[in-house]
Order: structure tokens, then sequence, then C-alpha cells
């Protein structure tokens, strides 16, 4: 591995890691300062383009939120995967993955996958 991938690898890793402690803190311009101009969010329950819209979800989806443990971080080149049981006041922990790519430092683009239904089934 050279040099300049270590380098990127690990810009990669604390903008991942920026992004869940901010989040979890609820400290939304810390989390917005690792978005990218042009970020893209997309998961199972919406969708976000551009670091304003991602905040505002993200905001909105902290309002039912108790904790974010995560569990493992894998990062290879500009793309990180995180896993972590996302605690939600309406339903059980929920195991999700979240890929993200990150370019010059910030997050150009997050995809999230897990299973909706505890959520939409005690709404």
């Amino acid at each position: 591995m050279t040099t300049t991938r270590k380098t990127d690898e690990a810009a990669t890793r604390t903008a991942a890691e920026t992004y869940f402690s901010a989040w979890k803190a609820r400290d939304f311009d810390r989390l917005r300062s690792v978005l990218a101009d042009g970020v893209s969010f997309r998961g199972p329950l919406g969708t976000a383009d551009g670091p304003d819209e991602c905040v505002k979800g993200i905001e909105g989806m902290s309002q039912i939120v108790t904790d974010i443990d995560v569990k493992a971080v894998t990062v290879d080149g500009e793309d990180v995967v995180t896993m972590f049981e996302l605690h939600t006041r309406p339903a059980p922990p929920m195991l999700t993955a979240n890929w993200s790519r990150v370019r010059d430092g910030r997050i150009a683009q997050i995809r999230v996958a897990f299973d909706p239904r505890p959520l939409l089934d005690a709404s």
C-alpha cells in the first residue's frame, strides 16, 4: 500500500468517524462540515441531495434516535463501510450498514441499508 493511499484512508476514516460522533452528539454544524457540497444520500426511508438537505434529514431522524452503537468500520481507499446498531424509541435496535464515499476529506455519497419494518410497524 502506498503512503498516499494510507493518507487517503486516514482521511476517509476521519470523515466517517466525525460524521457518526457528530450525529451521536447532535452537533449538526460539525456533521455538516464533513459533507461535500454535492453530497447525496439514499436509504430505505428517504433520499437527500446537498449538505443542507442531508443535515435536515439527520436532524429529523435524531428526534427518535436514542443511540448509535458502531460495531465495525472498514476503509478501502475513498470508501468506508460503517456497521452500527441504530437505537430508536419506537423500535428495537436495527443493524444498519452505511457506505460512504469520501473525496478530498469530505463525504460525497452516503448509501444506507437496513430493514425498516420495525420502524414502520411501530408507527
